[in-house]
């Protein structure tokens, strides 16, 4: 699931590279369909709730204590902010030098802003950095990294009768209902002016396009939906059966369903609520996905292979450095991606060849020197903080 999100916001940024007015017709759809590989960042969201919720539930489920809060956070640093302050930095830098993008307060600010996750609450910091767009997702999901663990914290300070597995997930789609009533309240009451507010105006004008659909509170409700699954996948008997390989594939055709409903609407897909990427259609298309593929016979061992282990390995890496390879080969190779050539599709296939292996081999290189090393780092502080005190 994370390589095939990793692959669809990859493809995503290529396409967006192509010159639509040069597609050959008969491509025309192919091309549309991958313009929205972007919904893949609710399939991270999505998995991102799944995995970080599944201790929690396991732990309200016997009876234990909540699981550390300190640990918790721990490994979530660990795993997120050494990539992420190194490709800001990255970002910012050659905002100044190779974009030439003024190095004023703005800049600065935005800049900072982002490096202490907080770039998400206002449209002027929304992209924290000019040369690298992805990174506005990180704050995020940092923010649904905080507001997980409240979510249980409610539900584990619940009376000892009102902790029953049943009552446990009828009280977390409650908490899913009070995310959308506060996306709600900030999509109708905190819109932005229209001064400055398109794509034609840059980062901050699309971001002000975007927000306030696009805010952190509605984007809690998509991870909700993956903690949710990971509620139900807990409680699913772990014994294999045929049955799950047709939920998790018809899982799998509603979640690829969702791409073409975009076709002749916003690229961000917007829907229920103004929620973007087909919501609540393709978050739970994905959550389905992710409680039934684990118990499949044909569909675990074709989907789970070495392949995608390693796409899903480096993923992170990926995310956040496409977007600086994507838009520093033009600056260098000005004919990158077809441009000015006759054959524009095939020189954007070269350079969609080239850049994925390049994108691919510094995210690699990302996860085995910065990522890898500083999570075994605090993997080793808490087998630390476990072990028992001796005289």
């Amino acid at each position: 699931m994370r390589a095939v999100a990793c692959l669809m916001v990859l493809v995503h940024h290529l396409v967006l590279r192509m010159n639509f007015y040069k597609i050959p017709p008969s491509l025309d759809l192919t091309f549309i369909l991958a313009r929205f590989g972007n919904h893949g960042v609710s399939i991270f969201f999505v998995l991102s709730g799944f995995l970080l919720a599944r201790p929690f539930w396991l732990a309200l489920d016997s009876g234990q204590p909540l699981p550390s809060l300190k640990i918790y956070a721990m490994r979530r640093a660990a795993r997120i902010l050494p990539g992420f302050w190194f490709a800001l930095t990255v970002g910012f830098v050659i905002s100044f030098t190779v974009y030439g993008f003024p190095l004023d307060g703005e800049l600065i600010g935005r800049y900072i802003a982002g490096f202490f996750l907080m770039s998400q609450w206002h449209w002027r910091t929304f992209f924290p950095v000019q040369g690298d767009g992805p990174l506005w997702s990180i704050p995020f999901e940092t923010t649904c990294y905080v507001l997980l663990p409240i979510g249980f914290l409610l539900l584990f300070r619940a009376k000892p009768r009102s902790r029953s597995p049943l009552v446990g997930r009828l009280l977390w789609i409650g908490i899913i209902a009070v995310s959308l009533v506060g996306h709600w309240l900030v999509a109708t009451y905190l819109p932005t002016d229209s001064v400055g507010r398109g794509w034609q105006y840059g980062f901050q004008g699309g971001a002000k396009e975007w927000m306030p659909r696009f805010n952190p509170i509605g984007f809690f409700a998509i991870f909700a939906i993956g903690a949710l699954a990971a509620a139900i996948q807990t409680i699913i008997p772990t014994r294999r059966s045929a049955v799950y390989d047709i939920i998790g594939a018809l899982a799998i055709v509603m979640g690829a369903w969702q791409l073409p409903q975009s076709i002749g609407g916003a690229g961000e897909g917007y829907a229920w609520l103004g929620i973007p990427y087909q919501f609540p259609l393709l978050p739970l298309a994905a959550a389905i996905a992710l409680c039934a593929l684990p118990q499949s016979r044909i569909l675990a061992k074709l989907l789970d292979n070495g392949l995608t282990r390693y796409v899903a390995t480096v993923s992170f890496g990926v995310y956040i450095w496409q977007d600086i390879v994507l838009t520093l080969m033009p600056q260098l190779f000005p004919s990158s991606f077809g441009a000015g050539s006759d054959n524009v599709l095939g020189g954007w296939i070269i350079s969609s060849l080239i850049a994925t292996a390049i994108i691919f081999a510094i995210g690699t290189l990302s996860y085995v020197l910065l990522e890898r090393p500083v999570i075994q780092w605090a993997r080793s502080r808490e087998n630390m903080a476990a072990r028992p005190v001796t005289a």
